[in-house]
Order: structure tokens, then C-alpha cells, then sequence
């Protein structure tokens, strides 16, 4: 229990300075949000939002690795890979309460600090300064969409290959090649084929 413990505090650490880097929030502040945040545990291929359901919470992953998808044409398509200090839910559904037409599965053991729709609606009324944080962080979440989406646009299937590789390489070692491929759009086989300029070069 103590170790839970000490991994929730290291959590719930890591959260403070996440806001932090949106808007400065002193320890003090960061404790009256606390009973607005939940701790939620998930195992392994858990779904967390199923397509159709409303999404019902705003996530920062603790611990744990969790994938977004978009089922399409029998098959599915990823739209996201988050790993620690990231946020992850169904945005369309949480913010304009629709039915979500993305599923949020774990791809590893996960610990998410969650705050509901209604917690976050109470926080805006009660702290104005979360309220501008809250804009902040959705605008830079918008923008990081887009710059991803333009990036598919531009660049070719070998740019999107070494561009991942180079800034996410942790990431071969955590997620199923299947599922990186299908997040750089890129079919399965050419993924593997392109394996090769991993390797080092000869001298």
C-alpha cells in the first residue's frame, strides 16, 4: 500500500507540473483541485470509452501506455499513442456530450488521473484561473492536432517513418509494430520493409 502510495503522490506530482507549464499554479492551488481528480486503474486491453458512449472524462496517464482508435471499413485506424503525461480521452464527445465515434483502449497496465465533465464544469465556476488554464491547454491540444495532420499531408511514408523513429524510438520497444504502422497510416508490410534504416550504417 505504501508503494501505491508513493506512485500515486509521484503522480499527482507530475500532474502539478504539467498545468504548471500552461500556467503557473502554486502548491496551494494545486490542493484545492485534488478532490476533483480521480484515480482510476485499468489492466491490460481494458476499454476505457467504447464508440457510442459519451465521453465522461478528461485523462492524464499516470502510468501505462493507451491507444485511440477510429473503427473503420471492419478494421480500425489509430489516431493516438499516449504514454505518461499525456492527455487522452474522446474530445469531440467530452466537450459537445456526443457519442464518441473513437474507442480508448490501454495497450499496457494503466493508471489515469481523471476529472469528469461535471468536476471540470464546478472547477470553472469556482476557480476562474482553471478556467483559462482549461482554454490554454484545449487550444494547444487543437493546435498539435493540427500540426500532426498537416505533417500526414506533407510528407512522405519514408518521412513519417524516420520522424517517429527518431523522436519516439522508446516507443518500439512498448508498442506492437501493427499499431504504429496503422497510426503513421503506413500498411503493415511497408512498415516492416522500412525497418531497415534502423539499422546502423557500415563504415
Amino acid at each position: 500500500m505504501g508503494k501505491q502510495k508513493s506512485s500515486y503522490k509521484t503522480a499527482l506530482d507530475g500532474l502539478h507540473h504539467y498545468l504548471s507549464g500552461y500556467l503557473p499554479l502554486s502548491r496551494t492551488e494545486f490542493q484545492l483541485l485534488l478532490p476533483f481528480i480521480e484515480i482510476r486503474e485499468y489492466d491490460k486491453k481494458a476499454k476505457i470509452t467504447r464508440e457510442g458512449e459519451v465521453e465522461r472524462y478528461f485523462n492524464i496517464i499516470a502510468k501505462g501506455l493507451v491507444r485511440k482508435y477510429l473503427p473503420i471499413r471492419g478494421g480500425e485506424q489509430i489516431i493516438q499513442l499516449a504514454v505518461e503525461g499525456h492527455i487522452i480521452h474522446s474530445e469531440l464527445s467530452f466537450f459537445y456530450r456526443t457519442p464518441s465515434g473513437s474507442v480508448v483502449e490501454t495497450i499496457e497496465p494503466t493508471v489515469l488521473l481523471s476529472i469528469s465533465y461535471e468536476s471540470l464544469e464546478q472547477m470553472y465556476s469556482q476557480f476562474p484561473k482553471v478556467e483559462r488554464l482549461g482554454r490554454l491547454i484545449v487550444s494547444d491540444l487543437f493546435i498539435k492536432k493540427d500540426f500532426r495532420y498537416f505533417d500526414q499531408l506533407r510528407k512522405s511514408t519514408r518521412e513519417r517513418f524516420l520522424d517517429y523513429i527518431k523522436t519516439h524510438s522508446h516507443m518500439l520497444q512498448r508498442v506492437p509494430q501493427k499499431y504504429i504502422a496503422s497510426y503513421l497510416n503506413i500498411k503493415p508490410e511497408t512498415f516492416s520493409r522500412l525497418k531497415h534504416l534502423m539499422r546502423p550504417k557500415k563504415g
